[in-house]
């Protein structure tokens, strides 16, 4: 049996490949008797030491250039620790700018101590009061609550109860809670928070608020009722510069890959293009997609031209997640405005109705969500002398919004 064939069939085929068609790569496949080509990477080898270094919820054990903002959580979460009711705060900053890493830090350390219970809510997932509390319930019982036949009061008060009978202080961090505001959720869900003291005495809650949206007020949008006992502790996480981005990508490639992997050159042009768009997590993603590039030629190190290859992919991380967390009538929507990108809201919904069935008013409310998250734009235009309406248009580029649409 040729070399060729040997390779092919330890994945489940044999078949004979044309010679000029070989590359660099399959010397992955080179039989195990012959040395490979020097710098060349083996079948079973790969550049990565640790690949979840590069995940999503992977938390550094170093976190650099975020020393005030974590003193300031800490000042705000300390009370917790001694069984009284922690301050509340208001976390606020760009996307990718270490907001939730800093609190999963924290709350990390916080569970550990007898006496709390720590626990993040994902508000692009749990958009709802209900919602909330379901993950509370599921967090403190360590069971999922009835999916039907259960009401928010029978919900509110279980959690409320066993925190009173346990003696347990409750930190609850909505992250995003921006999504809680589009859904006209946020005041009822603060209020029965932070006002369970009241209807179960002995509960002690306190709450840390989460938002990316740089153009939303979280205070003002909540009811004087909420306002006048929220009062947070603010951190704010300005952008990483050039220099920050390059450190903390170097301490992730540090531990993720294998030593000699990623040069100076490498780093920096990839710290370059992260501070382009203002999100680590950009980068983050391209050190992977780029270890993955190197691995696709075979190499034992990540080029520079891996890195632009995958910055088309990378570049668009902050796009991938907003859509992760949209409903199928939200993500149709979003496909929708794509093929008629500029046109007026009414020929859109159109086009919307046909597809989805929906009525003007549901279609209305999402048009409203999707141009507050920032993924659609809603203008307003003059018709010529009859009144105004509206243009729906793409916040990003439509062929990028498609693939990734279709990706998901």
């Amino acid at each position: 049996m040729s070399s060729r064939q040997l390779c092919y069939r330890r994945i489940g085929f044999t078949f004979t490949v044309p010679a000029e068609t070989l590359s660099a790569r399959q010397t992955l496949c080179r039989p195990m008797g012959e040395d490979p080509e020097e710098g060349m990477l083996s079948w079973d080898e790969s550049v990565f030491r640790d690949e979840h270094v590069f995940e999503i919820d992977y938390v550094p054990e170093t976190f650099r250039h975020r020393e005030s903002q974590v003193k300031t959580l800490q000042y705000a979460l300390r009370p917790a620790v001694r069984g009284s009711r922690p301050l509340n705060v208001m976390v606020r900053g760009p996307p990718g700018t270490g907001k939730t890493t800093a609190v999963q830090k924290l709350f990390g350390e916080l569970g550990g101590q007898s006496g709390v219970r720590a626990v993040r809510v994902n508000c692009q997932v749990d958009s709802t009061r209900y919602a909330v509390f379901s993950r509370l319930f599921e967090e403190i019982f360590e069971y999922e609550p009835p999916s039907s036949g259960i009401s928010f009061t029978k919900l509110f008060e279980q959690v409320a109860e066993r925190l009173v009978e346990e003696d347990e202080v409750l930190t609850v961090a909505l992250d995003d809670v921006n999504y809680l505001v589009y859904e006209n959720e946020a005041s009822d869900t603060l209020y029965s928070l932070l006002r369970a003291h009241e209807a179960h005495p002995g509960a002690k809650v306190g709450v840390v608020v989460v938002s990316s949206d740089l153009d939303l007020d979280v205070i003002e949008a909540l009811d004087g009722r909420v306002q006048s006992v929220f009062r947070p502790e603010e951190a704010y996480f300005q952008v990483y510069d050039e220099t920050e981005i390059a450190d903390i990508l170097g301490d992730r490639a540090e531990r993720g890959f294998r030593d000699g992997v990623v040069d100076a050159t490498v780093l920096d042009r990839v710290a370059e293009l992260t501070a382009e768009t203002g999100d680590l997590r950009v980068g983050i993603d391209l050190l992977r997609r780029a270890g993955l590039n190197a691995e696709m030629r075979a190499s034992r190190e990540v080029s520079v031209a891996d890195v632009e290859d995958a910055y088309a992919e990378s570049k668009h991380v902050h796009l991938s997640r907003r859509l992760d967390g949209l409903s199928d009538s939200e993500r149709a929507l979003v496909a929708v405005v794509a093929d008629h990108d500029g046109e007026r809201a009414g020929a859109v919904y159109d086009a919307f109705h046909e597809r989805t069935g929906l009525g003007y008013t549901r279609y209305s409310e999402l048009v409203n969500k999707l141009d507050q998250v920032g993924i659609i734009d809603a203008t307003y235009v003059s018709l010529d002398g009859r009144g105004r309406s509206r243009e729906l248009s793409l916040a990003y580029d439509a062929a990028a919004v498609r693939e990734q649409l279709d990706v998901d």
